[in-house]
């Protein structure tokens, strides 16, 4: 079987799945699961409850379910968030799969959904119909946006345009940073290394031997 690297919260990441942190590989929803999960967790406790940030499993039932969607939810307490991060796939079935990340943002304060897109137009259509399915659960009459979103240039990053976006957005809401500016692909490049130490750092507790993690 192969190994596992790290057991975090609700997130499990075997060897194939930290490799993806290597370019030129896309992310998986496992690698996404865990970074979202990771921000999560790092947030304040006097902040925790104003920001949401759901899986690529839960957003993926949320697209493909949308009548089962709000009583299926209903435990996450979405309408008392501040800030909903749903990271979105272009992916038509209920699986794991796809080709394309983007990252859908629900702003209680501004009444909508705002969608970032890395490769403008490829996700439109998923974003849409997943902000419809949400918006019986959190409102009536909110409002739907493209936003103009860091722009990935190559064929493979827009996992991680995803996870820096979302970590951006999260600072802007709580701590009025405006940091979207300065996420350009060498950022993301680095950003890829800065997850891996996170994760060697966190599996050292349970995992002594993860040198294999630092191979392509």
């Amino acid at each position: 079987m192969e190994q596992v690297i790290l057991s975090y919260g609700d997130s499990l990441l075997r060897l194939s799945d930290v490799v993806l942190l290597d370019p030129p590989n896309w992310l998986n929803d496992n690698v996404i699961g865990f970074t979202f999960e990771y921000l999560a967790s790092s947030l304040a406790p006097h902040l925790s409850g104003r920001v949401c940030f759901i899986s690529p499993e839960v957003s993926q039932f949320i697209k493909c379910c949308g009548r089962e969607a709000p009583t299926f939810l209903e435990p996450l307490a979405l309408p008392d968030k501040d800030l909903i991060l749903l990271p979105v796939n272009d992916n038509a079935g209920p699986e794991a799969g796809g080709t394309h990340w983007s990252l859908l943002a629900y702003v209680r304060q501004l009444h909508g959904f705002f969608h970032y897109d890395s490769s403008p137009g490829t996700n439109f259509r998923h974003a849409q119909l997943m902000a419809r399915h949400l918006s019986p659960l959190l409102g009536s009459n909110l409002s739907y946006k493209e936003e103009e979103a860091p722009a990935q240039h190559n064929s493979y990053d827009c996992g991680m345009y995803v996870v820096c976006i979302a970590e951006a957005m999260c600072a802007q809401h709580l701590h009025g940073c405006d940091s979207l500016k300065d996420i350009t692909p060498q950022y993301v490049t680095r950003k890829r290394m800065e997850w891996k130490d996170i994760i060697r750092g966190l599996s050292s507790l349970t995992v002594p031997n993860i040198t294999q993690v630092g191979k392509a």
